[in-house]
């Protein structure tokens, strides 16, 4: 404890630091925050803000939101501690948001493309009605104009409070997203830590490429939930990303810092961009991508041929030896 010459405690502002969830190495929050939310310890993923995942990936003022008009209604008269709709009316003034998916156009890197991102701070990221509307019509505009589809998945699930209605969704955005690829469209999906239930069985598992981030929990049921039903010990990082990864789930790991190249390097290449475009479209990007590729085609060129003979002293040397 900090105390003054007269005994009396300084005033400490709280909040100044986080526990790793992982390592529990104590964070400092202004430097947890500044490498977005990463433990710098043991480099665990922490859950990231639907805004703040939008203005991590795509280009400064580009985002342009959509369908913001959408709001979820209590149709069943569910009631758990409280009534749904009320739980609702709280969460959507806490957070500032009408329900828990985020859809609109952006670039990045220079490219086009349209982005939903889930947002697990309103009511875990739960699939509803609302966010399965969100998603099928973020489909639906990617197709009318043309754009790749980027998803972050962010969830515990479609919504209980919802009952059926809820996982009617599953059905919807599978087939919407079906009609983009069907069409010539190209979608990709993030899974983020965690991305699990309904959501993990409908439209995260379905797009061209799928994507996520270390560590990150991806299931339809939970760990507990399996190992207690089957009454068996799982694997060791059972449901982790890059456990999934090993059995083909999935097709590459992203750390979060480099998401945002990677997305534009697969964008590029969906679209038929050149290679430089792929490495941000700068001199520089252009330089290291004709020096990659320099490099591959030497490589190419020198399979299965003979290395050259050695001349003067170290042909000499060689003899002696």
């Amino acid at each position: 404890m900090a105390w003054t010459r007269f005994g009396k405690k300084k005033d400490i502002p709280g909040g100044l630091w986080i526990k790793c969830e992982s390592c529990g190495t104590m964070l400092f929050r202004k430097e947890f925050e500044a490498k977005h939310r990463v433990c710098g310890s043991c480099g665990y993923h922490f859950t990231l803000p639907g805004r703040d995942r939008i203005a991590l990936t795509v280009d400064e003022g580009s985002f342009e939101e959509f369908y913001v008009d959408l709001y979820a209604e209590d149709r069943l008269g569910f009631v758990d501690r409280e009534p749904y709709g009320e739980k609702l009316e709280k969460t959507q003034e806490k957070t500032g948001e009408k329900d828990a998916a985020i859809v609109g156009t952006c670039t990045i890197k220079g490219f086009d493309a349209v982005i939903a991102v889930m947002n697990f701070k309103f009511m875990g990221g739960s699939m509803g009605v609302v966010v399965g509307e969100k998603i099928a019509r973020a489909a639906e505009l990617a197709m009318e104009k043309g754009y790749p589809l980027l998803i972050f998945s962010c969830s515990g699930g479609a919504r209980m409070h919802e009952g059926p209605l809820s996982l009617m969704q599953m059905a919807k955005t599978c087939a919407t997203i079906s009609r983009l690829g069907a069409a010539g469209g190209f979608s990709i999906c993030v899974m983020a830590h965690p991305t699990t239930g309904g959501v993990t069985a409908s439209f995260a598992s379905v797009c061209d490429v799928l994507l996520a981030e270390p560590g990150a929990l991806i299931g339809f049921a939970g760990p507990r939930v399996i190992s207690t039903t089957i009454k068996k010990e799982l694997p060791k990082g059972f449901q982790r990303a890059e456990f999934l990864l090993e059995k083909g789930q999935i097709d590459r790991l992203v750390p979060r810092d480099k998401m945002r190249d990677e997305l534009a390097r697969l964008v590029a290449y969906a679209t038929g961009a050149d290679a430089p475009a792929a490495y941000g479209g700068s001199k520089n990007g252009e330089e290291k991508a004709a020096a990659s590729s320099t490099e591959e085609a030497a490589e190419v060129a020198n399979v299965g041929q003979a290395k050259p003979k050695a001349t003067g002293k170290r042909a000499k040397k060689r003899e002696q030896a």
